[in-house]
């Protein structure tokens, strides 16, 4: 059987040139890409993945300077954080230029933008730019709402017979080194807000700004990611305290390791560290699913910076 998964960086950006969609590599998830300026390409992103038209993608470009043609403003703590982190797991919403169109804000007078750092994407979005293409969006590569893929086999499963049957592809590029979806830090204040907790950790623009980072409970501007329920398995995720795992034989244990655990329940995964937790959480989920267990038992990890991105994730799944 054909597949739509390829290994050569210049054939995915030939095909996302061509309108075509690509899903590309990241160092957090696996991103379903298209041309950020062909609303026909973008209209086939919301089909393949069943997401609302009115929620925003991010931008994925090449560096700070191509950033730039996408914000119409941005404050100088922004561009310091930016600099810093750059490529990395950070994304950045600020005032938007004529470039976003309405189909990547949510029609928001924001956008999103942000500098991966894995090789392969930026080799990508290098030999996008020499052609013209000044960005691509690229949110989650899977079925919307449903656990983010961490690798190209995850896309596969979610996404490959819609793939294939329109001609486009899947770019291997290993497994995502973080895991988790990158930050989102609102940039059109004096002081950065957190939209969604990643593994730019509050700490981290405190450190880098020099201000005060307040973390938003409010949905505005819309951002992707931020929906009560999300991340979501097909198995039922519970939320529990390591001395209560029921047991289960249907059911499956996230968390770290250390805690004993009943002897029916499948341990999908017992991290050795918080890094540990986060760049494996999503895979767990998936393993889940794939052992067709009817329940996953997740206890929370403890602390701040990572760990919160973790609980969000996690209570967004369980949700």
């Amino acid at each position: 059987m054909a597949s739509p998964i390829t290994t050569d960086v210049l054939t995915a950006a030939k095909a996302i040139a061509a309108g075509q969609l690509c899903a590309i590599p990241t160092e957090t998830v696996y991103g379903l890409a298209a041309d950020a300026t062909n609303p026909d390409a973008i209209a086939r992103v919301f089909a393949a993945k069943g997401r609302p038209t009115d929620h925003p993608l991010i931008v994925h470009v090449e560096d700070l300077e191509a950033a730039n043609q996408w914000f119409s403003q941005l404050p100088q703590w922004a561009t310091k954080l930016a600099t810093e982190i750059w490529p990395g797991p950070l994304t950045i919403v600020a005032k938007r230029t004529a470039l976003a169109l309405d189909v990547v804000t949510g029609g928001q007078d924001t956008v999103a933008v942000r500098v991966p750092s894995h090789p392969v994407a930026a080799k990508l979005l290098k030999q996008l730019s020499e052609i013209g293409i000044v960005g691509v969006v690229a949110p989650s590569a899977n079925r919307f709402g449903h656990v983010s893929p961490t690798s190209a086999d995850h896309v596969a499963k979610d996404l490959g017979e819609y793939l294939l049957a329109h001609q486009d592809l899947i770019l291997d590029g290993g497994i995502s080194e973080v895991g988790l979806e990158s930050t989102i830090v609102l940039a059109i204040d004096d002081n950065p807000v957190i939209l969604r907790p990643g593994a730019i950790t509050q700490f981290d623009i405190e450190k880098i700004t020099g201000l005060p980072v307040s973390i938003s409970s409010e949905n505005t501007p819309r951002v992707s990611g931020s929906l009560d329920s999300h991340y979501a398995p097909s198995a039922k995720v519970i939320l529990v305290k390591a001395n209560e795992i029921p047991n289960d034989l249907a059911a499956g244990y996230i968390g770290l390791g250390g805690v004993e655990i009943p002897s029916n329940v499948t341990v999908l995964l017992a991290a050795e560290n918080i890094e540990d937790y986060a760049t494996n959480l999503y895979r767990a989920l998936r393993a889940g699913d794939q052992a067709n267990l009817s329940t996953i038992y997740a206890v929370l990890p403890d602390g701040d910076d990572l760990a919160i991105a973790v609980r969000d994730r996690l209570t967004r799944a369980a949700h």
